[in-house]
């Protein structure tokens, strides 16, 4: 669909970088710019026993890209920049603050090489800040750590970089309203978001429960705290550790049903949901007895059959097993390097 783009990849790490690998599945021309030695921080990141030439990080959001090594103090290499600037649709960066003026890349020095450029840009506490900003600090000051983890815990960081995938898909709506704007009215325009704003923009729920009522979320493991049962952890006869998503009390009944306990359903204790909430300990102990009565294979298909939002707790191996989950993989040589990563694009065009 975007074969008519040229994007221009001036960033690193994970935020920018996944950005452009979405246009670039959506068929844009990318082009990124490393420096001959410094290059993307992500290269050097590897797992224990990873010796392949390009790391699985820096693969998993660098995917369709050419590449250029270009220092951006040296006249000569200059050029060539000005000139991808110059026939770029978009250009995406995440410098800190003062690399802007000294790499001449403020938004007015872009502008006078190309008006219709769309600048977009990535910072971490915001645009005039120069604080250095990493995933795990943006997770520690917005929240998600202090309600992470199990009662009473120390906060835990979520196992990826949740505020930087999260930053980017606002980056990505950004710069399509942006494209919007000057298919219409033929101007350039400059975007920019901070990891910041995207976590605190994230928090929905939580953060109206706090505005509104003066709640903080405490850490409280998988449990929600508005709907039971939902999120606890149960085992069944073969091992298997599942969780169930009960919204609506036909589920309840259906699952108490299917589980061999109806009765459970009418108990006082129980027959709606905020009594389920005030007695979820004694819930989870009488579920649990009858789980551990059933296969995990048999309480799948019974849950679907009955549309009750069942899940079992998946290692990476088993979520990859599936052709859903493999429908997603893309491959692609880099260099030597057979890599492999997951789409970017999740929905589905017709």
């Amino acid at each position: 669909m975007l074969e008519h783009l040229k994007i221009l990849d001036l960033s690193s790490v994970l935020a920018g970088p996944s950005v452009t690998t979405f246009f670039a599945e959506l068929g844009a021309e990318v082009v990124k710019v490393e420096h001959p030695v410094h290059q993307d921080t992500t290269r050097s990141w590897r797992i224990p026993g990873e010796s392949s030439e390009v790391t699985s990080y820096f693969s998993s959001i660098n995917y369709k890209k050419k590449f250029r090594s270009l220092d951006l103090l040296s006249p000569e290499d200059r050029k060539e920049l000005d000139l991808l600037v110059e026939q770029s649709d978009v250009i995406v960066m995440n410098f800190k603050m003062t690399d802007y003026p000294k790499f001449r890349l403020t938004d007015e020095d872009l502008c006078a090489l190309n008006p219709r450029l769309i600048i977009a840009k990535i910072s971490g506490f915001g645009d005039s800040s120069e604080r250095v900003a990493y995933d795990l600090i943006l997770q520690a000051e917005t929240g998600f750590m202090f309600m992470n983890g199990e009662l009473n815990s120390q906060g835990l960081k979520l196992p990826l970089a949740m505020v930087d995938v999260l930053a980017a898909h606002q980056l990505k709506e950004a710069i399509l309203l942006a494209l919007l704007k000057r298919q219409n009215t033929g101007e350039g325009s400059v975007v920019s978001v901070s990891l910041y704003d995207a976590a605190i923009c994230s928090l929905v729920n939580q953060a109206s429960a706090y505005l509104m009522n003066g709640f903080i979320p405490q850490p409280n493991g998988s449990l929600h705290p508005n709907i039971a049962p939902y999120g606890e952890v149960f085992t069944t006869s073969d091992e298997q550790s599942v969780v169930f998503a009960i919204g609506t009390q036909q589920q309840f009944a259906n699952l108490c049903e299917i589980l061999g306990c109806p009765e459970l359903a009418e108990d006082d204790r129980f027959n709606e949901n905020v009594k389920r909430v005030e007695n979820r300990g004694i819930l989870f102990k009488l579920l649990q007895g009858q789980l551990a009565l059933v296969e995990a294979a048999v309480l799948d298909q019974m849950s679907k059959e009955k549309r009750i939002p069942m899940g079992r707790i998946k290692s990476l191996d088993q979520v990859f097993a599936s052709v859903e989950a493999q429908n997603l993989v893309r491959d692609e040589f880099q260099g030597s390097t057979f890599t492999r990563r997951v789409s970017q694009i999740a929905f589905q065009w017709k």
